[in-house]
């Protein structure tokens, strides 16, 4: 070959190298480098492994990013305590196989201690973001970046699971500066797995025990599980695993450590050019460890957010006065066991709901509930005990630290306590018998009593009697009969109602008789027609004194039923407030069930707002009014009533306005009674109305007041909006919260205003209850405000008001099986334009 040849054949063997290095390939053999500018560039174009910069920063680095995507986001750093500062750094895949970062003096500053026995091996990136040596058949793996990672967790990496703390991850010192940092990340094997974040050698924050499918203490952990999102721990031959795979494996997901000791969830939005945050953990002050000491226990929602276990008290009450809660609570009486000799009586157990168990748990396998409870009253140090689903009996020898409640309260943990905390009295065989015989003699003299007043009733006119049996047989009671049945207005007598077993007291509830009622309607004539919807038809009525009635009668084919009736009557019954609309009396008799409401002449909400003729009768001062009452309704049933309520169908047609067009809150067909202490409740039957139900609810069935908050948000935007939220189905932002949202974040919101009153409101007071309905439909329950921190932002002239995050669960419908919701009426009354939530349809003049 001659001089000339050889001089062209080098120099495009030259140029060829450089271009395929420019543009990027997917692996290398050993004995050749990448130059600083030059890149490794995975199959699917997705990450690529090069010299990078961070950002304010002129240092060098090898890293593996994401290739195309805006900010390219480093995953993966080579050199990361050791940069180079100019660009002549060398990467080189060695002949001994070893990786090794150069600068311009050839002074090594990283290497793998990777040397494999075979030089047919080859260096590339998979598609999964992991750079690996291998054999050229792929067969046997020499060396791996996913097995020596830095601060992110991308899906299909494996982390090793041994005994004891792990720290895996390590966050980069500052967000410019990629050394190690002062926040670590891994899993804890000591007890039951769980996940660990570490400042320096301080425990963070946990994720709280894993129980085969979730983290039981991060919040919302099972809705993002029910959004196909998926942990799972596994075992292959003497190694145990703990692996992330989300469903579709095209989505771009990762788990990012920050800088300052912020752990997000992101997937890369192709459609908006961004990473969308999914969660993010610690997420508030609840969720940094141990937030309220030891034996204390937070919940974000309340306040104060601390507070301390039954039994216990704080330990330094003045600081705890001034919410300095780190020094916890300690206990009130000594446990038995440690030296309490003023009793001879033993300690007992106390049961305490929680979302997130006490942290240090000491597991034992599977046995029942006697046996763990054995096994901790054989300890004198064992301060509670727990058996959880998939983990086994855990036991806690330790204070119990790092506990939080945040809407579900699942697991119940057995507190340890000194008997003198129990106020029960125990009671001998004897006092037990004594008792137990005089409640047979009770209950047969009660028998007997019942035998001879029905025999008295039988004897009564057959209408009332047939009135009262259906009362009875479907547990509501009625006292005080009308004797009478002629065809009068007037009323039986009160109504003394029980449901479940348990009364209800409070007012009496007027019981009509059913002549009465038809007097009253003309007879349910069509003229006295108000409309008819999902529970039957509603007619207008006057009693005898001029008092105008609606008078809501069950249809027999109705979709709603006896429940709903039932339920009606026992909530609203106990319920007195000016924006709730006034239940005043029901009727039975036979297969006749019907109630008698208030008149609201200007029937419901959706009748003005989503009707372009009327929707000027409402201006912004009329508006804001009708949002601040049904706050004002929404409080009382959530807080200042005697029974806390949870509506579970807030809309607008269940929204009526009288003379005045004052809101009041109506149908509570739906509504379920909360006890003092309760939460949270979880139900098999969804109830309610597509576009309105929270998230939590409409996938889990899991319902709080924060529920029917999710429902205020939307009916908020709807009405600042003039526009329904289901009437975005067919656009590109499915719903009104898209929307919104949409224009929110591009600080347009201005635009989502009902144009009738976009020149004439007050246009800060609009975007302040904007920014308020967006804080209201947040996907996390945790996240969204109280009724009555709604009602503080809404009155107050210059609020601070927290961001909003982004909601995602936008459409119920393309999450839901539609076989599992229970909508008001049919199916053809769901896109009904004008349905009251007294069950009718408006009509044209009426």
């Amino acid at each position: 070959m001659s001089k000339k040849s050889l001089f062209v054949f080098c120099f495009f063997y030259s140029l060829f190298s450089l271009l395929l290095f420019c543009h990027g390939t997917d692996r290398i053999t050993p004995g050749h480098s990448i130059k600083d500018g030059e890149t490794l560039v995975s199959d699917n174009k997705i990450f690529e492994l090069g010299f990078f910069s961070p950002e304010n920063s002129s240092s060098r680095y090898v890293g593996i990013r994401y290739h195309k995507i805006q900010g390219q986001a480093v995953i993966w750093v080579a050199n990361r305590d050791k940069p180079i500062s100019d660009t002549k750094g060398v990467f080189t895949f060695g002949e001994d196989g070893n990786l090794t970062v150069t600068d311009g003096n050839n002074i090594s500053l990283w290497w793998s201690n990777s040397s494999v026995p075979s030089k047919d091996v080859v260096l590339f990136i998979e598609n999964g973001g992991n750079l690996k040596i291998s054999s050229s058949d792929n067969r046997t793996i020499h060396w791996e970046s996913f097995k020596h990672p830095t601060d992110t967790f991308l899906p299909n990496m494996r982390v090793l699971v041994s005994s004891g703390e792990q720290k895996v991850f390590t966050s980069w010192k500052s967000a410019s500066d990629p050394s190690p940092g002062n926040f670590s990340m891994g899993v804890d094997s000591s007890g039951a797995l769980q996940l660990v974040m570490w400042k320096d050698s301080r425990r963070w924050w946990r994720s709280g025990y894993w129980d085969e499918h979730i983290f039981q203490g991060v919040p919302n952990m099972t809705a993002v599980a029910n959004f196909k999102f998926g942990f799972k721990y596994f075992s292959e031959g003497p190694n145990s695993y703990f692996m992330y795979t989300p469903s579709n494996i095209s989505e771009l997901v990762r788990f990012h450590l920050q800088w300052d000791g912020i752990e997000k969830q992101l997937r890369w939005n192709e459609s908006e050019n961004k990473w969308d945050l999914l969660l993010e953990q610690p997420a508030n002050d609840c969720e940094f460890y141990n937030f309220c000491g030891d034996f204390g226990i937070c919940t974000e929602s309340a306040n104060p957010k601390c507070t301390c276990m039954e039994g216990f008290a704080p330990k330094n009450k003045e600081q705890w006065n001034q919410k300095d809660w780190s020094d916890g609570c300690v206990r009130k009486a000594e446990l038995q066991c440690q030296g309490n000799k003023s009793t001879a009586e033993e300690d007992d157990f106390k049961e305490l709901r929680c979302g997130k168990l006490p942290d240090f748990a000491v597991v034992h396998p599977a046995v029942s509930l006697e046996d763990c409870e054995k096994r901790c009253l054989s300890n004198c140090s064992c301060n509670a005990y727990a058996v959880v689903e998939n983990i086994g009996c855990m036991i806690w020898i330790r204070d119990l630290i790092d506990m939080q409640n945040f809407g579900k309260a699942e697991h119940v943990l057995h507190l340890r306590l000194a008997h003198s905390e129990f106020d029960h009295k125990r009671l001998s065989t004897a006092e037990i018998a004594l008792i137990v015989a005089a409640g047979i003699v009770f209950l047969a003299i009660s028998v007997w009593l019942l035998w001879c007043l029905k025999r008295k009733l039988k004897a009564s006119v057959l209408p009332a009697a047939t009135s009262t049996s259906l009362m009875r047989k479907n547990g509501i009671q009625i006292s005080d009969m009308s004797k009478s049945q002629e065809y009068s207005l007037e009323m039986s007598g009160p109504a003394d109602l029980v449901i479940e077993g348990g009364p209800v007291n409070g007012p009496d509830l007027p019981l009509f008789n059913f002549n009465s009622v038809a007097a009253a309607t003309n007879n349910f004539s069509e003229e006295n027609k108000l409309g008819e919807g999902g529970f039957g038809h509603v007619y207008m009525g006057m009693l005898p004194g001029g008092e105008e009635i609606a008078v809501k009668r069950l249809s027999r084919i109705s979709g709603q039923g006896l429940e709903e009736f039932k339920n009606e009557i026992i909530v609203i019954a106990k319920l007195q407030h000016r924006n709730l609309v006034r239940l005043l009396g029901c009727c039975i008799q036979g297969e006749e069930k019907m109630l008698l409401y208030e008149y609201m002449p200007n029937k419901s909400l959706d009748f003005f707002l989503f009707d372009p003729a009327k929707q000027a009768l409402l201006d912004w001062n009329k508006r804001f009014n009708i949002i601040e009452g049904i706050a004002r309704g929404l409080l009382y049933l959530h807080r200042d009533s005697r029974l806390r309520i949870i509506h579970r169908d807030l809309k607008a047609s269940n929204i009526l306005l009288d003379e005045e067009m004052n809101p009041k809150i109506s149908d509570f067909g739906m509504a379920r009674i909360f006890g003092g202490n309760q939460n949270e409740l979880n139900t098999n039957r969804v109830v309610g109305t597509y576009g309105y139900m929270s998230p939590e609810y409409a996938m889990e069935g899991l319902f709080s007041v924060k529920s029917d908050v999710y429902s205020f948000g939307v009916l908020l935007l709807e009405i600042v909006s003039g526009r329904r939220n289901t009437s975005f189905r067919l656009t590109d932002y499915v719903s009104l919260i898209g929307y919104a949202w949409e224009l929110w974040h591009e600080d347009k919101a201005i635009e989502l205003i009902d144009p009738l009153i976009r020149d004439s409101c007050c246009t800060n007071e609009v975007l302040k209850c904007i920014h308020v309905g967006m804080l209201c439909v947040q996907d996390s329950a945790v996240h969204r405000p109280t009724m009555s921190s709604v009602i503080l932002m809404l009155e107050s002239h210059s609020p601070t008001l927290p961001l909003p995050r982004q909601p995602t669960y936008t459409s119920m419908r393309a999450s839901i099986d539609t076989s599992e919701i229970y909508l008001e009426g049919q199916e053809n009354q769901e896109n009904s334009s004008n349905s009251n939530d007294l069950g009718f349809e408006h009509r044209p003049g009426q």
